[in-house]
């Protein structure tokens, strides 16, 4: 036979907790989103400036699952710009222009803010 005897009582986890699912995710991951948008634009090849000024986001969440959508509304024959420039594309005449990964390094700082920035809002409750 096993006992197990607990004394004192739950009240500072249950406080946590309520502290915890008062978070404003969504609140966080806005800011985030648009320092991710700052951070894009920044680092956006410039031609005409069209691609670099088109960023945007969207953000969701339901049933614990949050989710980020960086978006680019620069279109050009159907194609969006910002992927030509990250993955290269070819031309009309045959040729081919090699992609440039801007976006990937201007993210990594963003998205370990994120990171940092819910887990510390999670740890302060």
């Amino acid at each position: 036979m096993i006992t197990v005897k607990v004394t004192g009582s739950f009240e500072k986890t249950q406080a946590f907790l309520k502290r915890v699912s008062k978070l404003d995710i969504l609140g966080l991951l806005r800011a985030s989103a648009q320092e991710g948008v700052n951070a894009l634009s920044r680092v956006t090849p410039i031609e005409t400036g069209v691609a670099a000024h088109s960023w945007g986001f969207e953000v969701s969440g339901s049933g614990g699952i949050y989710t980020i959508i960086w978006t680019n509304s620069d279109v050009e024959n159907g194609f969006p710009v910002v992927i030509m420039l990250q993955y290269g594309h070819g031309t009309g005449t045959g040729g081919y222009v090699a992609g440039y990964d801007f976006i990937n390094p201007a993210m990594r700082p963003v998205f370990d803010k994120i990171a940092d920035d819910i887990w510390k809002a999670v740890i302060s409750g």
